[in-house]
């Protein structure tokens, strides 16, 4: 009986023991207790914390690892918080690093994983100092700012650092160096600023290495060549300059090495061919030179080849009559590396590839068969001189779901069988296709985007979507297809060019049945009658372009209700009547922010995209991709719309461009056109407006180009920082009786001060905003909203002084 007792005792005791210490216990809840305190807003308990409670043992709580060698207790040794905040609804407040600070008092933790949560803030140094025995720390995917704590930098038994995706700033401290343990150092996709320290080659045990996407300078420390045992190492979209170390080639461990995107200039160093186990070598965009070596395809275990995008050459003929290739490559990018001839016919061996890009090239001629057979995923043949017609087996791989090959010299019709392709993004713009579009085409259910513009297509479009169709870009413009705009154009599309075709007829009643639509560009087309209410009742509408038609009527008021429009080109066309006054309502056009439309955002798929190309300012301009800014812009010129400009209009303080010249405008300038602080053109150019150039136009120190000629106006011209570099005759001419420096004629001395005070009823009358921005001479309008469509290549715009009367059509290049 005493032996039972005390046996009893003794599992009781036991019991008790493998309990999680108390004060860990309590820390845990308050760092749960801290979560919900930080939002209000939510009643449920964030993903897997609603298991922590103080009846309960928290070792056997949710996310929770507990050790199992003590024989006394069971301290907390792990946290899996990945995501943890994930049930939190959208409106509750974002995480601080605040909340943190419990955590930070668990001493005895080994992993701490706190990965994509959304937490922002300033890590505290202080606390997590206290995790000496951390071996395995994630941050990375939160909102995490300043500069990384030098604390960390004390952790000497990390394994695995991770604070990649983050707001980190500052540099990276040559403590760093420190971490002689670390086995995978994940920095990448910060705001470091720095040059990368050499102490990096102390982490002699480093298998990972990635800064990629950050600021990183100067060249690739030679301390490098210390990590033996390195396996993956990623610079890439930095600022790196210099050479790549001649010995990259001694880290015999690698299997994927990363430089893309940088400033690395020489040649490509032949030691990487000692690089046995390479799988992966992306260098592109540098300004690497020389010839590309043939001994790269000789690295048996290459699957991935990037070289594009640098000043690279490519001897495809030698290539052609050497040894077949030793790799088996999956990815082939040799984007703009000069090569010429025919595509490369040892690439006919490659079975298993299922990406090649040859973009930016000389390649000419036809599309060779046994390309077709491969059975490829990705064919990016763009910007080359290809020709002959494609060739049908193209279209019959079950495989090709990216197939680009704009701007080359393709030609004939579209083969019948298309429509068996199971394709999702058909590139062919700027080729000599002809004949009608096949009406198979519209019944590829997995096609997303379809670009046919700059073509010869000819006939009706009369699309038949799949019920289950997928599309949501579709760019045919710059053809020769002609009837009536089609009723259905799907019920996914989100942009839709149709501009310069011989398109005829109204605008059908039943627009808003794409209720997605956020591009409209149907410019330069023989569209008649009014603009129909259906299209007003578009609300994802951001983008309308309407531009030399002969639609008529008045403009309608209801526009105005569209929440994002905030491009719209109305001109060269015979709307009447007024300038309706809720214009100024325009929300979008009053908030200065990035066009939410994103080619990013709508498809899932890596093309180097070419620069936008605008015509702005007079001049064809390239803007990277990766940085556009879109403007926002008013264009109603060259119409007969008539009365006095609407001062509403002055709210619209977005706007960059703003033309309503050649209409019938009468009285004088809104005053409020001063407020315009991000105005960078404006023509009001042939009306018959009168009075003075309000002096507020001093404040519009963003203005640079300016047309008032043609008018009545009179009194002296505004001076101003920006006001008197906007100088010469012909942006005045024509008018009453102006006076100013810019000009050349002196006013009188006796007219009124320039700053006095306008009577309070013309301060009321004209207490908002009317302005116009454009470029003189040809409507800008829509071609800088052309930001969606910047892989469509160069996009150019017919001259303002082109009236209605000379239509597009008998100067097309075709």
């Amino acid at each position: 009986m005493a032996k039972l007792i005390m046996l009893c005792l003794l599992f009781l005791s036991f019991g008790f023991a493998l309990s999680c210490p108390d004060d860990q216990k309590q820390t845990l809840l308050q760092f749960k207790s801290s979560i919900l305190n930080n939002s209000t807003s939510f009643l449920p308990s964030p993903q897997g914390l609603h298991s922590w409670n103080s009846s309960s043992d928290c070792c056997q709580w949710m996310l929770v690892t507990c050790s199992t060698r003590s024989m006394t207790f069971r301290p907390v040794v792990s946290l899996d918080l990945y995501n943890f905040v994930s049930s939190l609804p959208p409106e509750a407040n974002p995480v601080d690093s605040s909340a943190l600070s419990p955590l930070f008092r668990i001493k005895s933790l080994v992993m701490l994983d706190i990965s994509s949560n959304s937490i922002q803030g300033m890590i505290p140094g202080d606390g997590i100092a206290n995790l000496t025995r951390l071996a395995h720390l994630d941050m990375r995917d939160n909102s995490f700012n300043g500069s990384i704590p030098p604390q960390l930098f004390g952790l000497r038994n990390l394994q695995y650092l991770d604070l990649s995706s983050n707001l980190f700033s500052g540099n990276l401290s040559k403590e760093v160096g420190s971490l002689k343990n670390l086995k995978v150092l994940n920095l990448a996709e910060n705001f470091i600023t720095s040059e990368i320290p050499p102490e990096i080659g102390n982490l002699t045990n480093l298998q990972k290495l990635s800064l990629r996407r950050n600021n990183f300078f100067g060249g690739i420390p030679q301390s490098i060549l210390n990590l033996r045992r390195l396996e993956a190492l990623d610079f890439s979209n930095n600022s790196l300059s210099s050479e790549i170390p001649v010995e990259i080639g001694s880290l015999s461990n690698l299997t994927s090495l990363s430089l893309s995107k940088n400033r690395l200039g020489g040649g490509i160093p032949p030691s990487i061919q000692k690089l046995s186990k390479l799988g992966t070598l992306q260098l592109d965009q540098n300004l690497l030179s020389g010839a590309i070596p043939l001994w790269l395809f000789d690295i048996e275990g290459l699957k991935i080849l990037n070289l594009g995008g640098n000043n690279l050459t490519w001897n495809n003929s030698a290539a052609n009559t050497s040894s077949t290739p030793k790799c088996a490559l999956s990815r082939l990018l040799l984007r703009s590396c000069r090569i010429s001839g025919h595509i490369p016919l040892w690439l006919s061996a490659q079975d298993s590839l299922i990406f090649l890009d040859l973009s930016e090239n000389e390649l000419e001629g036809p599309f060779p068969d046994w390309l077709a057979e491969l059975n490829i995923g990705t064919i990016i043949l763009s910007d080359n001189k290809l020709s002959g017609p494609l060739p049908p087996r193209l279209f019959q791989s079950l495989n090709l779901s990216v197939l680009a090959l704009s701007r080359n010299k393709f030609s004939g019709a579209l083969p019948e069988n298309i429509g068996n392709a199971e394709i999702m993004i058909l590139m062919l713009a700027g080729n000599n296709l002809s004949g009608p579009i096949p009406q198979s085409i519209w019944s590829i259910y997995r096609l997303l985007l379809l670009d046919l513009s700059r073509n010869n297509f000819s006939g009706k479009l009369i699309p038949s979507f799949n019920p289950l169709s997928l599309l949501a870009y579709i760019d045919i413009s710059s053809n020769r297809l002609s009837g009536d705009i089609p009723a259905s154009l799907g019920d996914r599309t989100r942009i839709l060019r149709l501009g310069e075709n011989e398109l005829s007829g109204q605008l059908p009643p039943n627009l808003s049945a794409m209720s997605q639509l956020e591009y409209l560009d149907l410019h330069n087309n023989f569209i008649t009658g009014n603009i129909p209410e259906s299209l007003t009742q578009i609300s994802t509408l951001q983008v309308l372009d309407l531009r030399n038609n002969s639609l008529e009527g008045q403009i309608p008021e209801a526009l105005s209700d569209i929440p994002n429009l905030r491009i719209l080109d109305l001109s060269i066309n015979q709307f009447n009547g007024k300038i309706p006054p809720k214009f100024g309502n325009l929300k979008a056009m009053a908030e200065r922010r990035d066009l939410e439309v994103s080619l990013s955002d709508i498809f899932n798929f890596q093309i180097e995209f070419n620069d936008l190309q605008v015509i702005w300012k007079n001049s064809l301009q390239g803007l990277p991709n990766h940085n556009l800014q879109i403007y926002s812009l008013l264009d109603l010129s060259i119409n007969r719309i008539s009365g006095e400009i609407p001062a509403s209009l002055g709210a619209l303080k977005g706007l960059k461009l703003l033309n309503i010249s050649h209409n019938n405008f009468r009285g004088g300038i809104p005053s409020s056109f001063g407020g315009l602080e991000n105005l960078e053109s404006l023509d009001l150019s042939h009306n018959n407006l009168s009075g003075e150039i309000p002096q507020t136009f001093a404040n519009l120190l963003q203005l640079n180009t300016l047309d008032l000629s043609n008018n009545k106006l009179s009194g002296p011209i505004p001076r101003g920082s920006q006001m008197d570099r906007l100088i010469g005759s012909n942006n005045y001419a024509n008018n009453s009786d102006l006076c100013g420096m810019q000009i050349d004629k002196p006013c009188p001395e006796l007219l009124p001060p320039q700053h006095s005070p306008e009577p309070e009823e013309d301060r009321s009358k004209d207490s908002l905003l009317s302005w116009k921005a454009t470029c003189t001479g040809f409507p800008v309008g829509l071609a800088i909203a052309v930001l969606v469509m910047y892989f469509s290549g160069y996009f150019s715009l017919p001259p303002k002084h082109h009236l209605r009367s000379q239509r597009h059509r008998s100067s097309r290049r075709h």
